[in-house]
């Protein structure tokens, strides 16, 4: 299909349409052989056979062919790297935070966002990649998480056929060396996130990564092909770190040395409140069913009571809690308002359970048992104050989570 190499042009591509979308390997060999970014941009800009080939997401043979192209721009490869992300473009974080963390990856440093749950750290670590880098890619830490998990090691590899399998071993990549070894393929800037990083063990998965840091000669791990794998100043660590129940005080004085630190946690009142109104318009504005001013309102007491305690409840704050948790009951309302076999008929009842459904266990899930005890009260007493809601179910689940404290308790006395 086509010409030496370096001279597949637009009009060739054009005249043989009909085969590229039938056979990948002729996209391949055409973006391999393209006389200039025109081709490119044709093929998977106007006329997507990347996406026609491969899908809305991954990275296959075209999106690859593209990534490795010495003629792609940075904004085709990005294109075609992030192709299926659904991050939204609109910063919802405040403004000195953006400017903070903007800045602190300028300098080289990786940076950790930290902050109680619901701050929106992850969906702001995703377009300061994006803001920063052509590409990213996404790793959320588990308790079983080790060293060889970010910058990889030897591992199992059983190869051959039914009765004649052999085991070999073989170098694994971590995931910042593979991120290393994705700005180096395909010359992009690329960013490594490392999302909810306090689920492992942070001295331990973060060892051989601190000495490379302020060593970026230090070779993190060889390939099985010779090649030496060290930090690249086109790749950048964004971390997530969810601080509910710990302070920066609490972490290895090694991290906090060596990273740049970003907090999330507290909104002006006035941006929260924004926030509020903004998702309450976009996801409940045409469904006249609710208030969105009694909605508001009881946004703003529900967050308040949590973090900053309230009249009702004697006990003063619970936890830091974050607002980006709002957004899914106003998504789980307009769902709901809109079905004759949900909550079109009971309204009142579609915000209890969306309570229920995305506040309450997101606020058990890193509660101690006085803290059940005060989220069961918070809600008890605002099942009372909003009489025009039923917020009974959320406080159901609090006081069967409670009772099944105590049960647990009481099995422990005996």
């Amino acid at each position: 299909m086509s010409n030496s190499s370096g001279d597949y042009t637009v009009e060739e591509a054009k005249e043989n349409l009909d085969v590229l979308r039938a056979v990948p390997d002729q996209v391949v060999e055409a973006i391999g052989d393209a006389s200039d970014e025109r081709v490119l941009e044709f093929l998977i800009r106007e006329q997507q056979l990347d996406i026609h080939h491969e899908g809305d997401q991954g990275v296959g043979v075209i999106r690859q062919a593209v990534l490795e192209s010495p003629l792609a721009s940075q904004e085709l490869k990005r294109t075609v790297i992030t192709r299926g992300d659904d991050t939204p473009e609109e910063i919802l974080v405040p403004d000195d935070v953006e400017r903070n963390a903007r800045t602190a990856l300028r300098t080289g440093k990786p940076v950790v966002l930290y902050g109680p749950t619901g701050t929106g750290k992850t969906t702001f670590a995703k377009q300061l990649a994006l803001q920063h880098c052509v590409g990213f890619s996404l790793h959320t830490a588990t308790p079983s998480w080790t060293a060889k998990d970010i910058i990889g090691g030897i591992g199992p590899n059983l190869t051959g056929s039914s009765g004649y399998r052999s085991l070999n071993y073989e170098t694994e990549l971590g995931a910042v060396s593979e991120g290393v070894k994705r700005a180096r393929d395909f010359d992009i800037p690329y960013a490594v996130i490392l999302d909810e990083i306090t689920r492992a063990d942070i001295s331990q998965i973060f060892g051989p990564l601190y000495t490379a840091i302020e060593n970026r000669n230090q070779t993190l791990i060889e390939t099985d092909d010779g090649e030496t794998i060290e930090l690249d100043e086109d790749v950048s660590i964004i971390c997530t770190m969810n601080m509910s129940d710990r302070t920066v005080n609490e972490l290895d004085n090694a991290i906090t040395r060596r990273f740049a630190m970003v907090e999330l946690d507290e909104y002006e009142d006035d941006d929260r409140r924004s926030l509020f109104e903004g998702w309450l318009e976009d996801n409940l504005g045409d469904i006249p069913l609710l208030g969105n001013d009694d909605l508001l309102e009881l946004f703003e007491s529900d967050y308040d009571g949590i973090n900053n305690g309230s009249e009702q409840a004697s006990r003063g704050p619970i936890m830091r809690f974050g607002p980006m948790h709002y957004r899914d009951v106003t998504i789980f309302l307009r769902e709901a308002l809109q079905d004759d076999d949900l909550y079109m008929d009971a309204p009142e009842q579609a915000v209890g359970q969306a309570f229920r459904t995305f506040i309450v266990p997101r606020l058990l899930n890193s509660a101690a048992f006085p803290q059940i005890e005060q989220i069961e009260e918070h809600y008890r007493a605002l099942d009372n104050d909003f009489e025009m809601f039923d917020l009974a179910p959320a406080a159901d689940l609090a006081s069967r989570e409670l009772e099944a404290e105590r049960r647990q308790m009481g099995t422990y006395e005996q």
